[in-house]
């Protein structure tokens, strides 16, 4: 039991720091910097960790900041504002990324205007339906060996798409539940303390809110620990966080002072 539950822990916190870290942070909002090398060894990561459900970066990072431009509108990719239920909203995403992905629907030039992550050939491979099924055979050959019982093939399906359930999850609860920060013209949510189990990804308005801005938190009881992950790789200088990631306002640490900020910016 112990190895199954370490195994889908390890699967589900590994993906969901490189979607965060790589995917999001830097291919679609260039968060920081970092070496050739870097960026290559960080994109295999997210590969081998996503495995059958890996997200083709440029792919990916086009429909994300289109999210960001037409967030909660009809333009929006994958609004839950639009759908009866997540798997409509999931299949909606699914067949923008695909198309995307392959060149059948040419995105507008300004996603594309900013640096697209591309590695033509871990791209070929990891979206190739062989390797998917490669990874999908290996995580059902662990549970053969380990699962106690029959009940534990119930998270397979997780382990087989978890790229794309993750992102659910988040782009689902994050514009519908949860609390506001700010007033950002949409309905995107903060929701805690999920926030904090989604390594940082459900602070969604906050986000919203300053989209460059690496630390997803803002307030004193939120959470963001790919930003702390983030900062701990900057300190080693493995990456380089870009001045405007990394910046901690005041109304970050003070919720009064956050009111304040907003109120002012509101009448500006």
């Amino acid at each position: 039991m112990y190895v199954i539950l370490g195994f889908f822990l390890a699967h589900w916190f590994l993906s969901l720091f490189f979607h965060s870290f790589f995917l999001h942070r830097f291919a679609s909002h260039q968060m920081y910097t970092t070496s050739k090398r870097g960026e290559k060894i960080i994109y295999f990561l997210t590969w081998l960790t996503q495995g059958s459900s890996f997200l083709v970066p440029r792919a990916y990072a086009v429909m994300h900041r289109m999210h960001h431009t037409y967030s909660d509108s009809e333009k929006d990719p994958h609004s839950p504002h639009f759908f009866k239920d997540i798997w409509q909203m999931m299949w909606h995403t699914a067949k923008i990324y695909s198309s995307f992905n392959t060149g059948k629907n040419i995105p507008d030039p300004q996603f594309t205007a900013e640096y697209l992550p591309v590695w033509k050939k871990l791209d070929k491979v990891g979206h190739h339906m062989v390797t998917r099924l490669a990874f999908a055979l290996l995580y059902t050959m662990v549970y053969i060996i380990f699962a106690p019982n029959a009940w534990w093939f119930l998270l397979l399906p997780i382990h087989f798409f978890i790229g794309p359930v993750q992102g659910a999850i988040v782009n689902w609860c994050g514009h519908k539940y949860g609390y506001s920060n700010y007033n950002n013209g949409d309905h995107s949510k903060n929701s805690s303390p999920w926030g904090i189990l989604l390594m940082g990804e459900l602070f969604q308005n906050n986000h919203h809110y300053a989209k460059d801005k690496a630390n997803f938190a803002m307030r004193w009881f939120e959470f963001d620990l790919t930003f702390f992950i983030m900062r701990g790789l900057h300190s080693v200088k493995l990456i380089q966080l870009k001045p405007a990631a990394a910046i901690i306002r005041a109304e970050d640490q003070d919720p009064k002072v956050m009111v304040v900020s907003q109120e002012k910016e509101n009448r500006a």
